[in-house]
């Protein structure tokens, strides 16, 4: 291993391919099975433990093995040379030189440039610091936020409106969601919220999976002077993110989940010109502070997780997004079609392709509360070996959330599917 391993070149293909020997990543070994649904070798490109059926890849997606061991090498390497490397004291590169190529592949990937782009721990650090530090507000303005937006997010905005003296609204989305009413919905606040000047959006919401129409929000909000703060957990690396296609100025992000990069990655953007309306994080002054890098906390961090976001990123191209998308909407699918039939079960998700990609929701016949939605989950773990999350927040109640991932099976599926049927009458 030489001084200049580390995020200095492309992704290492032999390490690639060594891990995924069994799938050829620029042509997957794919099959037309399970009622026409394209399905692949994908679990060859995963070591991870099956004996429950995880179906909760929006909390983390798990690195490939190629990925795993690129993290485990720069696990080393980054010990190996400990402070020399951190205090720029090696030879060759500084450490942010070492560090510039993942900032560099994730802007690329959001359609951003890189002095807009900064990473950090994750999604929820980097929403926290783009919620609190919004400068721009004065009091008597007001601050929106939906049900279907992230708890703690959610928490960020009450913290607005806590200490700036301003108003939190709140809205409901409507269900079944459709492109119509969820547009109408947001007119409807904008119109009778002359003061709103911050709106708080998820691209894809980690309770239910709807996905938002962003860029047409966005555009009647520009049109109105609301600025958005986009939360992006959930998309980037699932579906196409472009920030200008979107018109979006602020974003926050993860890594860990639908690109495949290690625990411990995300990122903000900010737009150029707009950093000024984001405050420092805590007054950190180690950044200057018109660097974006100054939005996010600067302790000792996973750098070996850094450095190996470039390699999770050229695997997740090698896949092919569009592959990859098409694949986990397709397990989605293939589950919800299979429970349909029974009579008090509800589908908590849109059926037009455009607001649903691969995560879902259900309710049980007679679940209403929290506790019985927990009950469920663990009664799926312990009685039929599959892990369903239970979630609160929606309006219209706690739901049961489903999200495959790139490492499950139809042959996964038929389990949830069996522990459904099985516990369909629990509660009446």
């Amino acid at each position: 291993m030489t001084n200049n391993s580390p995020a200095l070149s492309a992704i290492d293909r032999r390490t690639l391919i060594r891990g995924a020997a069994a799938l050829p990543l620029a042509s997957p070994a794919l099959a037309q099975s399970h009622d026409g649904m394209t399905t692949g070798s994908y679990t060859e490109l995963y070591d991870i433990d099956r004996t429950i059926v995880s179906l909760d890849a929006a909390y983390y997606g798990a690195m490939t093995r190629a990925t795993h061991a690129h993290y485990r090498q720069n696990t080393n390497w980054v010990n190996r040379h400990h402070s020399v490397f951190l205090r720029s004291a090696l030879a060759g590169p500084t450490r942010d030189e070492r560090l510039q190529p993942a900032t560099d592949d994730v802007a690329k990937l959001i359609g951003a440039s890189p002095a807009e782009v900064a990473l950090c721990a994750g999604g929820t650090e980097a929403l926290y610091g783009l919620i609190v530090n919004y400068t721009p507000l004065k009091p008597g303005d007001a601050i929106a936020m939906a049900d279907v937006d992230y708890d703690e997010m959610q928490y960020a905005m009450e913290h607005l409106e806590a200490t700036r003296e301003v108003t939190l609204k709140r809205v409901a989305i409507p269900e079944p969601s459709t492109t119509g009413n969820i547009l109408e919905a947001y007119d409807r606040l904008f119109n009778e919220t002359p003061h709103l000047k911050l709106l708080l959006l998820t691209h894809v919401s980690n309770r239910n999976g709807l996905i938002m129409p962003v860029a047409e929000i966005a555009k009647m909000a520009k049109s109105r002077g609301i600025d958005i703060i986009l939360d992006a957990a959930q998309s980037v690396g699932l579906l196409p993110v472009d920030v200008n296609a979107m018109g979006i100025d602020f974003m926050g992000f993860s890594l860990h989940k639908w690109v495949a990069a290690p625990l411990g990655t995300g990122g903000v953007y900010i737009r150029e010109g707009r950093k000024n309306n984001i405050a420092p994080w805590l007054g950190n002054r180690i950044r200057n502070e018109d660097d974006v890098r100054a939005r996010v906390p600067t302790g000792t961090i996973d750098f070996a997780a850094k450095l190996t976001v470039p390699h999770a990123l050229a695997q997740h191209h090698e896949i092919g997004p569009d592959r990859k998308l098409a694949y986990l909407r397709g397990l989605r699918d293939y589950w919800v079609e299979r429970v349909r039939d029974i009579r008090g079960l509800k589908i908590v998700q849109p059926d037009d392709r455009d607001r649903y990609a691969v995560i879902g929701a259900f309710r049980l016949p007679g679940q209403t509360t929290i506790e019985q939605a927990r009950e469920v989950q663990k009664r799926f773990v312990e009685r039929h070996g599959v892990l369903v999350v239970a979630k609160a927040g929606l309006a219209s109640g706690p739901v049961m959330r489903v999200t495959p991932a790139l490492f499950n099976t139809p042959e996964d599926l038929n389990r949830l599917v069996g522990a459904i049927r099985a516990e369909r009458s629990v509660f009446i």
